[in-house]
């Protein structure tokens, strides 16, 4: 296959790489050092932390199955890539997003334990627990996509081979299957609609269960000062959610009406999508929580 970058932006791939390696060096940075600093302090080994640590490797990964490549095409012009490399792709990107939203959902039920019942907080979630919780996250999002490159990968690809993106995009590589198209179409518009409700609408609502339970606790604190100290162990992780489940809506909208808007306009957002909230994770939780934020700074110092 052929990946042939941003199309229509061919002569600014030089300038355009200049964002996605420093948001990816930025990414890679900041989620490295939450990784360094809560492996070598004992008083960070707790749920809250192994969760964040959980979402650092999932946003290490997301941008590195996507940035060295495009960074390729860009830089040397390689856009070749083989039929197994492009399911590789497909199936760790769309796995790692997966499990991306599932760590959400169980840092969202960590805020309500921490608030709702915080005197049972370390019999509900220890970290076994909070071990258990990501593996059953990983296990979901490798039976929900695994199907995926499996069914693309007994199917016969026509002589055009090309696939306007900097990555190998699911709907592009299904209009290039040859023989019964018709299957293949259905098939990766029930798999879109799988992705988009049952996984995503299911991982929102008990977000927002959770979220709801949270408020209502929340206003039967009587002192203002409590209402701020428990809004303000939330405020990270509502930031972290709106950073990632914002474009993730709004690129969905942009690629199923957006038909006026020109394709690299698609294609930008959908890469952006993949860089900015792994850049920007890190540094809300580093700002947002002083517990992380002062040993990251005793780390820093000593270093």
């Amino acid at each position: 296959f052929i990946l042939t970058g941003i199309p229509g932006l061919e002569a600014a791939h030089i300038w355009i790489s200049i964002p996605f390696f420093t948001f990816y060096i930025i990414s890679l940075l900041g989620n490295v050092t939450v990784l360094s600093v809560v492996g070598k302090e004992q008083t960070l080994q707790k749920p809250m932390y192994l969760l964040l640590c959980m979402l650092a490797l999932t946003d290490i990964a997301t941008p590195t199955f996507v940035v060295p490549k495009a960074l390729g095409i860009f830089w040397f012009n390689l856009k070749g890539i083989t039929l197994a490399g492009c399911l590789t792709q497909m199936f760790f990107l769309h796995t790692v997003s997966v499990m991306h939203s599932a760590i959400l959902v169980a840092m969202a039920f960590d805020r309500y334990v921490a608030i709702c019942n915080p005197l049972r907080y370390a019999t509900i979630l220890s970290n076994a627990q909070i071990a258990k919780l990501g593996l059953v996250g990983l296990i979901r999002a490798v039976l929900f996509i695994l199907p995926l490159p499996l069914f693309l990968s007994q199917q016969t690809f026509c002589a055009n081979r090309i696939i306007p993106h900097t990555q190998c995009e699911h709907i592009a590589m299904v209009k290039m299957v040859c023989g019964d198209i018709r299957v293949s179409r259905i098939y990766g518009f029930v798999l879109s609609l799988v992705l988009m409700f049952v996984i995503t609408g299911f991982d929102l609502t008990l977000i927002a269960l959770s979220y709801s339970l949270i408020i209502r606790a929340v206003l039967r604190i009587s002192s203002k000062k409590g209402h701020q100290k428990a809004l303000n162990t939330c405020t990270a992780h509502i930031c972290v959610m709106l950073i990632y489940y914002t474009p993730t809506f709004f690129s969905i909208l942009t690629h199923h009406f957006g038909q006026g808007i020109a394709p690299y306009v698609h294609i930008i957002l959908a890469d952006l999508y993949l860089l900015i909230p792994p850049m920007l994770n890190p540094i809300i939780y580093g700002v947002k929580t002083k517990e992380l934020r002062d040993k990251v700074v005793k780390y820093t110092c000593r270093s």
